[in-house]
């Protein structure tokens, strides 16, 4: 099996000892200072100097036990020869965030990487959880390519209410449309409320921030088993441990991201993300960090790569169970072995533990086929992603066939539109809305610009009018994201966005508008001469801001299809040492 990597000659100097090595003035200025926190001498004798960069936050609920985590990372690092130094980074909260968390996942990455860069780290753990946490510290771990590895923080217990399995998040959007559909009550939501997070951790669904959690053991960047163990589980704060152990290795070895994100990694990721179900957000954060390693990972290599993957974790929002049973019945190794067994794996791709991905998963045991399923009754015969294209959706729009209706992967519509999110509210509960089910829902200017930062409001709720039918799904189109947590025919990220004169700018209320997923198109029925007459005739009606953060968003966010970077940070590797100014 082909693993070329060739650890590094130990010991020799690491880039810790530019800081800290030697008896001149600036050496004993930076260790001077440190010591007050009562290291001794010998601690700064050459031996890897650890960051743990921690996204803790009070306002960051999923990841509230990160502090417990690092103290566990930490008694690794010792226990292995390092020197542990603990980091708070920008911890961007799906839970508080406004206008959406989205908004910050590149800043996250750039304060993680010039974090990493500004300071004397020979290796960095990431502690993340929370949907933007995992791909912002990879992000940032990869443009700076320093050994480092991923520590989720694990998802929360199964939520129940009066019996009953409820998934954080996916429950929030069926109560709220019972509540609108007049089949639950305001005291009976507030209930289930206290009933839905009852521990510390991330969504216990198959929502962002697990789908991540997953997509970094896939990738190779956190331990194998890492993803699904719960949050409150001793076995997390072992894997902690385990993994603080293992980076003093990695930085000996010099074993770092560019060696275990390559080409295959991102393959075998992708492919992982339809055998789970993922969260179409995967799509935006699996591009951006290719883009940081410089892999050049597109729209296609999604549909392409996951179009003949079934869905065989039983999970919501596309099947029943929870992260805590996805555990019990073995976890990712589960998946991931069987993707090797059915010829759809890199098995020779590289992790973190110094062995290929195959020697991680080759043993591993389903204990339970009703969680993790065989291939004949997988929710979908296609997992994964596809990727429309067509007049709407020149540079694609994706959607998760999963959590789809199959009876509205091909239809035809009427488009009843909202400008932007404002108009939507505005407009969805009046009973004179004409709209009925089969009509097309479309929402425009909620893309990387538009809201800005592309909030997850692409899952418009129906109108109540629609519910009290019993209706539960219909077709609906935008520029915006979804939580993972969500489920329906919902058609997103579609590119270019409205914001930046995308024709999903021109659609009007009234047009007809063709879906057919098997086919991969999007198809807007009016001919290309008033297509294009409507294009020239559009005039943006968002505003780039006067200052600040949001004025540099807005002048150098890309598009949801290249994964929605800043335009000068993709591509950029490599951590030289600063000079020192003292």
């Amino acid at each position: 099996m082909g693993n070329q990597f060739q650890p590094a000659k130990w010991p020799r100097k690491l880039r810790s000892q530019e800081w800290y090595g030697g008896t001149s003035r600036d050496a004993i200025y930076h260790r001077g200072w440190l010591k007050n926190q009562g290291y001794p001498h010998d601690e700064f004798d050459g031996r890897p100097v650890i960051g743990i960069l921690n996204t803790w936050s009070d306002l960051t609920p999923c990841n509230g036990h990160l502090r417990e985590l690092a103290e566990k990372v930490k008694a690794g690092v010792w226990e292995a020869g390092g020197f542990p130094l603990e980091v708070p980074v920008f911890s961007a909260s799906e839970n508080t965030f406004r206008p959406t968390a989205m908004m910050f996942r590149n800043l996250a990455a750039m304060a993680v990487e010039e974090t990493i860069r500004a300071q004397p780290l020979d290796g960095a753990v990431l502690l993340v959880g929370c949907d933007k946490t995992t791909p912002s510290l990879l992000m940032g771990a990869a443009s700076t390519d320093i050994p480092s590895i991923a520590v989720s923080g694990g998802p929360m217990l199964n939520g129940w209410f009066r019996g009953e399995r409820i998934g954080s998040g996916t429950h929030l959007w069926k109560f709220s449309e019972a509540i609108k559909a007049g089949d639950m009550t305001g005291d009976d939501f507030v209930e289930a409320e206290a009933a839905m997070s009852r521990s510390t951790g991330t969504c216990n669904t198959m929502g962002t921030a697990s789908t991540m959690a997953s997509i970094a053991e896939a990738l190779g960047m956190a331990m194998s088993g890492n993803a699904a163990i719960p949050a409150v589980d001793s076995r997390r704060r072992v894997m902690a441990q385990m993994s603080g152990r293992r980076i003093v290795q990695m930085v000996k070895d010099d074993l770092k991201p560019s060696d275990i994100m390559t080409r295959e990694a991102f393959e075998n990721a992708i492919r992982v993300n339809g055998a789970i179900g993922g969260s179409t957000n995967a799509v935006i954060h699996l591009l951006a960090i290719a883009g940081r390693v410089g892999i050049d990972l597109t729209l296609d290599d999604w549909d392409q790569l996951g179009r003949d993957i079934p869905t065989i974790v039983n999970l919501m929002p596309s099947g029943k169970y929870l992260m805590e049973e996805f555990f019990y019945a073995g976890g990712l190794p589960v998946v991931i072995k069987h993707l090797g067994e059915s010829g759809k794996l890199h098995k020779d791709a590289l992790t973190v533990s110094g062995e290929v991905i195959w020697n991680e998963v080759k043993d591993a045991v389903n204990y339970n086929d009703d969680v993790i399923l065989p291939v004949e009754k997988a929710l979908a015969d296609q997992g994964g992603i596809a990727v429309l294209r067509g007049n709407l959706a020149p540079n694609g729009a994706v959607l998760k066939p999963s959590a789809a209706s199959p009876d509205l992967m091909v239809h035809r519509g009427r488009a009843v539109v909202f400008e932007d999110i404002d108009d939507y509210k505005a407009k969805i509960n009046d009973d004179d809305l004409d709209i009925d089910e089969t009509c097309i829902m479309v929402l425009k200017n909620c893309g990387p610009k538009g809201y800005p930062g592309m909030a997850e409001v692409g899952n418009m709720g129906l109108p109540p009018k629609i519910l009290k039918k019993g209706i539960t799904d219909m077709v609906r189109i935008s520029d915006a994201r979804m939580s993972g947590t969500a489920y329906g025919t919902i058609i997103l990220h579609t590119s270019p966005e409205a914001a930046i004169g995308g024709p999903l700018a021109v659609v009007q209320t009234g047009d007809m508008i063709e879906v057919d997923v098997p086919g991969r198109r999007l198809h807007l029925d009016i001919s290309e001469e008033e297509l294009a007459r409507r294009l020239a005739a559009w005039a943006p009606s968002i505003e780039a801001p006067p200052s600040g953060f949001a004025q540099l968003h807005h002048q150098h966010v890309e598009g949801a299809d290249s994964g929605a970077d800043y335009d000068f940070l993709k591509g950029c590797r490599g951590n030289p040492v600063p000079k020192d100014s003292h």
